[in-house]
């Protein structure tokens, strides 16, 4: 091979190429780095969008969570279990696991002076991992929670402040609609938004204590617990884990635990996360199509040049398997430098869109409000390799050429 490579090399090197020869390559190295260039920014949004919302989802929602059996068809009314398992110190012992928390969730009435809205109150504690929503936080402040004293401060969203014309410190009410009903009042502390608008509509914040009173709860008694894990990528896997470990522990009454992580919670959104895989795979297929296609034509038109050069190599004893490895030695130089560009061209486009955020989007329709852009590695490197492997395997056909030329007629050409 390092024959061949170094003819390649000499005739790309030394010999004179026609202009509009020179013209049609230029193309063809053209049409590579522009397929190469979407191919690599449509792998970057598509890793965005999933990296970014499944973030929010969990940011909301934690990876997993292990509620009472017998809430399994309501996330919002729950069965209560206990705080104090036996599993807790073992779960947080997991190398997977980051973090544990406990939780309580109510549905009620949101009233302000002129409006009202259906909302649904997530109660916490002092272990509440607030990185998200103050990542998130539009106006105000978070508010602290202590085990003695339960705080009358409120999270809303931007999206229920607007509806209700809410402030930071305006005083709300909220019903719960129980027998008898019941009310209490809180005081608005911070307005966030991420721009998920399933979850900006419906969740607000307070501390846990009221929730557990409103519901004539113990002060053990939770709805259930959310584990944020390190790597989503292991998701299933850690979800089995902890499942084996906490599904057969039976409660007070009888019931079980139920161990779901977010995709299972939240099917519909990460269902249409996972449409996007196959709209990029098109991308990428109809891409390459066109990268090889491109190339193909290119490689014709310097097999026509060098034909002489076919039938002196001929001439001298190489026979076509030789000869056509040259022509694709040559051709992995085009190809090379078509990569190259089509690199540069998508990275610089990434990086001005990571930025500065130059096209933006309607963050009700995307729940995103610029395109996002994420780009791994091991993605750019396995998109390079497949571009440069499908353009030679397409090459092999007009390669093929080679071997119907004869050496007494090609040097006729010279």
């Amino acid at each position: 091979m390092k024959t061949e490579f170094y003819i390649a090399r000499r005739l790309l090197s030394g010999g004179a190429q026609r202009k509009s020869t020179g013209l049609m390559v230029a193309i063809s190295m053209a049409g590579i780095a522009l397929s190469l260039s979407v191919m690599i920014v449509a792998v970057a949004v598509t890793s965005g969008f999933k990296a970014e919302i499944s973030m929010k989802a969990v940011g909301f929602a934690a990876d997993i969570q292990i509620t009472n059996m017998d809430s399994h068809y309501s996330l919002y009314n729950m069965s209560p279990i206990s705080s104090s398992r036996a599993f807790l110190d073992e779960l947080k012992m997991m190398p997977e696991v980051r973090h544990v928390q406990p939780y309580c969730v109510k549905p009620g009435i949101l009233k302000s002076a002129e409006e009202t809205q259906g909302i649904v109150l997530k109660g916490i504690d002092r272990d509440f991992e607030w990185d998200f929503f103050r990542k998130n936080l539009r106006e105000g402040e978070v508010f602290q929670v202590n085990d003695s004293v339960a705080s009358d401060r409120m999270v809303v969203s931007r999206y229920i402040a607007n509806l209700l014309q809410l402030k930071v410190n305006d005083a709300v009410m909220v019903y719960f609609v129980q027998d008898p009903v019941r009310m209490r009042r809180f005081k608005i502390s911070g307005i966030y938004e991420t721009g998920l608008t399933e979850f900006d509509k419906v969740f607000a914040l307070v501390d846990m204590m009221h929730l557990q009173r409103l519901n004539n709860w113990k002060k053990d008694q939770i709805s259930g617990f959310e584990i944020f894990i390190r790597r989503f990528d292991r998701l299933e896997e850690v979800t089995d884990e902890i499942l084996n470990k906490v599904g057969f522990d039976l409660l007070e009454d009888g019931s079980s635990l139920n161990v779901q992580h977010i995709r299972e919670l939240y099917s519909q959104l990460f269902d249409w996360l996972g449409l996007q895989d196959t709209t990029v795979f098109i991308i990428l297929l109809l891409m390459a199509l066109v990268a090889g296609f491109n190339m193909i034509s290119g490689l014709l038109i310097v097999i026509l040049e060098r034909t002489s050069t076919i039938g002196i190599l001929k001439s001298l004893g190489a026979d076509n398997r030789f000869v056509r490895k040259v022509f694709l030695c040559e051709s992995l130089f085009f190809i090379g430098k078509g990569l190259f560009w089509g690199n540069v061209i998508a990275l610089s486009l990434c990086w001005l869109q990571w930025n500065y955020g130059i096209i933006s989007l309607d963050q009700e329709s995307y729940f995103l409000n610029k395109v996002p852009i994420h780009i791994h590695p091991l993605h750019l490197l396995a998109i390079n390799v497949g571009t440069a492997a499908a353009i030679l395997l397409m090459l092999m056909v007009p390669s093929s050429i080679i071997s119907r030329i004869s050496p007494g007629v090609a040097v006729k050409y010279r």
